[in-house]
């Protein structure tokens, strides 16, 4: 299993967007970003991710299951682009602030940290581990 990290701007998907879906999930769709798009490539069922609410709020909500790996995208005209589809797990207890991120010695390597911009983006174990207790999981 990997983990990964999906940032969305909660004004167009939020995480309520992302639960309301239920099982079914929801295509993890628009990513116009080579580095993104081949981070989905090597997804499979059954990996996880953060819900990362970007802009404003910055921070990362909930846990996410990857249910179908990567796929053509609906929403292109191009075949080029991927998306994989996801579901809403379970929610942090409390949201993990980028800035908690980047003041975590022990996360000073993360992805979010030093690429923030990429919208889908791995995360090591240890990472993930140490994101999930700050996050009171």
């Amino acid at each position: 299993m990997k983990y990964w990290l999906f940032k969305s701007e909660p004004s167009d998907w939020s995480w309520d967007d992302q639960v309301a879906r239920g099982a079914a999930g929801e295509e993890w769709s628009g990513v116009r970003n080579n580095q993104a798009r081949n981070a989905m490539r090597e997804m499979t069922a059954g990996d996880l991710g953060f819900f990362y609410h970007s802009q404003k709020d910055r921070a990362i909500v909930g846990i996410v299951e990857v249910i179908a790996p990567a796929h053509p995208d609906s929403t292109a005209d191009d075949d080029r682009w991927l998306c994989v589809d996801i579901r809403a797990v379970e929610p942090l207890v409390r949201p993990v602030t980028l800035a908690s991120v980047k003041a975590e010695p022990a996360l000073a390597g993360m992805a979010l940290v030093r690429n923030p911009r990429l919208s889908v983006q791995p995360v090591a174990p240890e990472e993930w581990r140490r994101i999930r207790t700050m996050g009171g999981l």
